[in-house]
């Protein structure tokens, strides 16, 4: 592997890194040479996960401070130091306009799609800028850069995420802290496959797309470990899309 993209020596944390984007994120960066910290909010799909990349784990739920503060101490525990932080869980919440939105459901999609990542963020960069310098990796999305009439908290708060990115860069920089929001458009995962299935969704959304095709979870997840490595050493407060050119198309 170029030294480039090498992340050997490193210590990450990648949250909800047990299935989709997020586990993907976890191998690139083992394959990478980093020892990642495994966690999600299911103890059994964290040690699940952990044993199966062999690599440490502990569950977090990141609405949970306390968790969140414990997800960093077993990290810092685990090599004494820590490299790079992805905060990568999240949750779709309920569709639909924001005339008639579920507020109990709009406060849980920011508390852990947006607060968490502060939280977060806030616990960990300290001890990054400690080690010397590193990166950060926000998981925004496409639907925080676009009006939508079905997505309301969620792309509120992804909108927010590319902020955080944005002033967290900012914050950290004198101190060799590199923080960088991802923007993933329409990707194959699990959450993904209704409308995968769904052939008219495809066919319209397709068309939207430049490279007429639905991303992968390894193709976001080389975006990730980019930002993270010596590549991206001179990149921050960057919003960088992963979307085949949904959101610069005029549907031609």
């Amino acid at each position: 592997m170029s030294a480039l993209f090498s992340l050997t020596g490193k210590t990450a944390i990648v949250t909800g890194s047990t299935r989709g984007i997020g586990r993907a994120v976890a191998e690139a960066m083992i394959a990478a040479g980093a020892k990642v910290i495994i966690s999600s909010e299911s103890e059994a799909d964290t040690a699940q996960t952990s044993a199966e990349l062999n690599m440490p784990g502990i569950a977090c739920d990141v609405c949970d401070e306390a968790q969140l503060a414990a997800l960093v101490d077993f990290a810092i525990a685990q090599t004494g130091r820590l490299d790079v932080l992805v905060c990568n869980a999240g949750i779709p919440g309920k569709p639909g306009p924001f005339a008639t939105v579920d507020m109990d459901d709009f406060d849980r999609v920011l508390a852990i799609n947006l607060r968490s990542q502060v939280v977060l963020c806030n616990l960990a960069l300290p001890h990054i800028a400690a080690a010397g310098g590193g990166a950060a990796v926000l998981m925004a999305s496409i639907a925080g850069l676009r009006g939508n009439g079905k997505l309301n908290a969620y792309a509120l708060a992804k909108a927010g995420v590319a902020q955080l990115a944005r002033n967290l860069a900012v914050e950290w920089g004198p101190q060799a802290v590199r923080v960088n929001a991802i923007s993933p458009g329409f990707i194959a995962t699990d959450l993904s496959r209704p409308l995968l299935e769904d052939a008219r969704f495809m066919q319209a959304r397709m068309a939207m797309t430049p490279l007429r095709r639905h991303g992968t979870v390894s193709e976001v997840a080389g975006a990730a470990v980019f930002l993270a490595s010596p590549a991206g050493a001179f990149v921050t407060g960057h919003n960088l899309v992963v979307d085949g050119g949904t959101v610069i198309t005029d549907g031609t």
